[in-house]
């Protein structure tokens, strides 16, 4: 693989990931209730998912998701209802003193399983994955490699985004927390249901 090739290949992801998707709203809502370095779990999650997806078009299981469509848009719906749960819930709890003075009790486990939820029950990813990577594969050359290259060119460049959405965040809830502490929980769980409702619209994709 030609580094103009490359080149291309971060291109067309820096334009990808240029809209927000719902992984990035989960890292938003995150890092704005649980601080940037323990939303890094979520992160973890998010990219563990990518990882695999990326790995089973690697090795040609892409036909599955070809041959169940119906099979994984339940899987896609189930996500859907896991994140407007889980967002309800949030926006519940109302005035919540942990959230408000800057504590959350959630687990680092439980941060990456909503990471890696969120990421793996979009499974038009694999199509999108599937559609993306050959393009800059040279067939002349080995694909073990390059499909190496690519997938973890994806992975940082995504960990990338996903690190600065959850950085701003955490700085906008640290900075306003005196002015708004108070709505954390509300505000969190609507960011839940936005990315249920961007999960639930999107076509083809990965974050």
């Amino acid at each position: 693989m030609t580094v103009e090739i490359w080149l291309a290949y971060v291109t067309t992801l820096l334009i990808f990931m240029s809209t927000p998707g719902p992984s990035h709203m989960l890292m938003l809502s995150n890092s704005m209730t649980s601080g940037f370095r323990r939303a890094l779990a979520t992160l973890a999650g998010d990219l563990t998912a990518n990882t695999l997806q990326i790995l089973i078009v690697a090795v040609g299981l892409v036909g599955l998701v070809r041959a169940s469509p119906q099979f994984f848009v339940i899987i896609k719906w189930f996500g859907v209802a896991y994140l407007v749960l889980t967002g309800i819930l949030i926006f519940r709890r109302g005035i919540d003193p942990e959230i408000a003075s800057g504590h959350d009790s959630r687990s680092p486990k439980t941060l990456y399983l909503q990471g890696f939820i969120t990421s793996a029950t979009n499974p038009k990813a694999i199509v999108f994955f599937a559609a993306l990577l050959p393009q800059f594969i040279n067939t002349s050359l080995p694909t073990g490699e390059q499909f190496f290259l690519l997938g973890a060119t994806y992975i940082i460049v995504d960990g990338c985004f996903l690190s600065v959405y959850g950085a701003f965040s955490a700085w906008i809830s640290a900075r306003f927390r005196n002015h708004i502490g108070h709505h954390m929980n509300r505000v969190s769980g609507l960011l839940f249901v936005v990315a249920a409702l961007l999960l639930g619209l999107k076509e083809i994709g990965g974050s």
